[in-house]
């Protein structure tokens, strides 16, 4: 028992060192951290595989809220439980807090200053490339076939032409993948889900208290 509650706080310690350090790549938006996420959470500490992480991207993205804090709440729940997505969540926005109220407070001294306006430039095509990661992984996570393609592709269309909500075109993916595969089993046409895509894939390790 002493054991596992030790490392129970020895795991949700590691969380919340690993967001704290992600947070301040939120600049720009949740999809800016992605990359680093991916970085932290499957190559360094693997506690995800790959094809998890794309599954979880496809799920913070389209649940209501930030995608970085969604994120953070779907790895820490998984790793340590609720307390794991309190903490996870805690540490994520925390550095964003402080960088923001320091911001705030200098905003006015430096807002006219050339150097400032030329840092800021800087930062934004930054978050540009990390954002253009983040869709290249999105992609290659959720466009397995010729009709996941189509739908990207008239959602996107959808959203660069038109004026519809996104909140629509959230929920009328999942119904029309739906669609497909009830359709598709009842024509006795092989399905090929993301599930199965991923089948033969390492899973990672966790201790059995947080599964």
């Amino acid at each position: 028992m002493k054991n596992s509650i030790y490392d129970q706080a020895k795991m949700l310690m590691q969380i919340f060192a690993v967001f704290f350090k992600i947070g301040p790549s939120t600049f720009g938006g949740g999809y800016a951290m992605i990359a680093t996420i991916e970085q932290e959470i499957v190559h360094k500490k693997k506690w995800m595989s790959q094809a998890e992480m794309g599954e979880m991207v496809s799920i913070s993205g389209s649940a209501p809220g930030g995608v970085a804090v969604n994120s953070a709440a779907f790895i820490g729940y998984r790793l340590g439980g609720v307390a794991g997505a309190i903490t996870a969540v805690t540490a994520i926005t925390l550095p964003t807090f402080f960088i923001v109220l320091i911001l705030s407070l200098l905003g006015a001294v430096f807002k006219d200053n050339v150097k400032v306006g030329a840092a800021l430039k800087g930062i934004h095509a930054a978050v540009v490339s990390l954002i253009v990661v983040a869709a290249y992984k999105m992609w290659k996570a959720s466009i397995i076939d010729k009709a996941t393609l189509v739908i990207a592709a008239f959602a996107v269309t959808l959203l660069l032409f038109t004026g519809v909500h996104p909140f629509f075109l959230i929920l009328g993916g999942p119904l029309i993948g739906i669609t497909l595969v009830i359709w598709k089993r009842k024509k006795g046409i092989t399905v090929r889900t993301e599930t199965e895509r991923s089948e033969g894939t390492k899973e990672p390790h966790f201790p059995e208290y947080y599964i």
